[in-house]
């Protein structure tokens, strides 16, 4: 297979990676990808939005298959494009891609389905937020109906900022999504899903808060680890039957099956899993944590999936063992970050066999020297016999690189080494 990887993230860059071990693929591209990237495939500029760009470049190079990382190219319609071409693409379509696209669109689906989550109400009108704000709390979950890089969010027992965020949201034209709060630790479940079949990854969990403890604003996420240790496979299992798998009968009964990576961000509380949210895609920083343990080869699965014969195909092969995923971010990241800064240590996308340099926002200077390109600058993977282990080795490799102003999270993973999360 010649395979196309769109992106230019830490994702893109785990994904291709994981593809650079399927030995079926002979030939990879990724575009736009960035500095790490380019180490370990052939690296093209495009615009990722542009779906008549990506369908034209995929064409050029003859691929056999298309893999969308991001989520706005998929909202835009960029998979719709790439398969109107004649290629076979990992990621839905524009239909499909709303169950990320719009937060509306995925409550109603999931009403629909019969799926638990939180009790929700849309405000588009800044009269009625007052009101609005009334019928929820004393914690009151406030969010971006449209796609905010995992940002829009904000979660608060301050009435007052919870105000604050959705009349700022409001008076950009955004419209607002009120939701009633959600107890319990978090889980990210990636299912590939090819219409009603649903396959499932390694459950993995990301630490959204910039600060240590969970402190601080939202991002677009700090670290992540799997599996949990915490969590029992027979909650896995209740994950599949009852939420992705009716949410994908759901939308082939709306005429807009789903084909791609389906990502289930729940709550595992007291009363069973409840949906936080649905995204479209592989989600970062959980992917490079998850794909570093897969043996199974990544092409087979995604392209299974991309042409319609998943149920055909064996089920995903897993390492023993741990990951543990830690973002090294920029300075004042979440805001806007400090770039151009050179990196030391970091090395070309280095990887050996208890460690991983991921690149996300990243980029080569003239004079050959790497520098920062954007907020989550890298995102470095460590694996380990178990999770104290995965988590050695990562803030060991960490201890190398240097980046002026940058900052990380000290305690990805850690509540779970110390048995501090428990469900029911």
């Amino acid at each position: 297979m010649r395979v196309l990887v769109i992106g230019s993230g830490a994702r893109e860059h785990a994904l291709v990676l994981a593809l650079r071990r399927d030995p079926a693929v002979t030939a990879l591209f990724a575009a736009p990808g960035n500095a790490g990237i380019a180490q370990h495939a052939q690296v093209r500029p495009v615009d990722p939005s542009s779906a008549e760009a990506v369908a034209a470049l995929a064409t050029e190079l003859d691929a056999d298959l298309v893999v969308i990382g991001p989520e706005v190219p998929l909202v835009l319609g960029v998979a719709d494009a790439v398969r109107a071409a004649g290629i076979a693409c990992f990621g839905p379509s524009a239909a499909a891609a709303r169950i990320e696209g719009s937060k509306a669109f995925a409550k109603d689906v999931m009403i629909a389905a019969g799926v638990r989550t939180a009790h929700s109400e849309i405000v588009d009108n800044p009269a009625e937020l007052d009101a609005a704000l009334d019928r929820f709390g004393p914690t009151w979950v406030v969010k971006d109906d449209g796609l905010a890089a995992g940002k829009g969010v904000v979660v608060t027992a301050d009435r007052h900022a919870a105000r604050d965020h959705g009349a700022e949201l409001l008076e950009q034209g955004h419209p607002v999504l009120l939701e009633s709060f959600l107890d319990g630790p978090e889980v990210s479940l990636f299912c590939l899903v090819d219409g009603e079949t649903v396959v499932p990854l390694l459950p993995a969990q990301d630490h959204k808060r910039v600060g240590d403890g969970d402190t601080g604003p939202n991002t677009g996420g700090m670290g992540a680890y799997t599996p949990l240790p915490w969590l029992p496979e027979k909650t896995v299992t209740a994950i599949v039957e009852d939420v992705v798998e009716p949410v994908a009968a759901e939308l082939v009964r709306r005429d807009c099956s789903f084909s791609g990576l389906l990502y289930a961000g729940l709550a595992i509380g007291a009363a069973g899993p409840a949906v936080v949210e649905f995204n479209c895609r592989f989600g970062d920083p959980e992917t490079q944590a998850v794909l570093a343990l897969l043996e199974s080869p990544l092409g087979e699965l995604l392209n299974a999936t991309a042409t319609g014969t998943l149920a055909e195909v064996a089920a995903p092969r897993w390492r023993d063992g741990s990951a543990v995923t830690v973002v090294i971010a920029a300075e004042n990241y979440p805001g806007r970050p400090r770039v151009g800064d050179v990196i030391t240590g970091a090395g070309e996308g280095t990887v050996d066999d208890t460690s991983a340099v991921l690149h996300a926002g990243t980029a080569l200077r003239e004079d050959g020297a790497l520098v920062s390109a954007g907020g989550r600058v890298l995102s470095i993977v460590g694996t380990g016999a178990d999770l104290t282990e995965a988590r050695a080795n990562a803030y060991d490799r960490i201890a190398s690189i240097k980046l002026p102003g940058s900052h990380f999270r000290t305690d990805i993973g850690l509540a779970a080494v110390e048995d501090r999360i428990s469900i029911g």
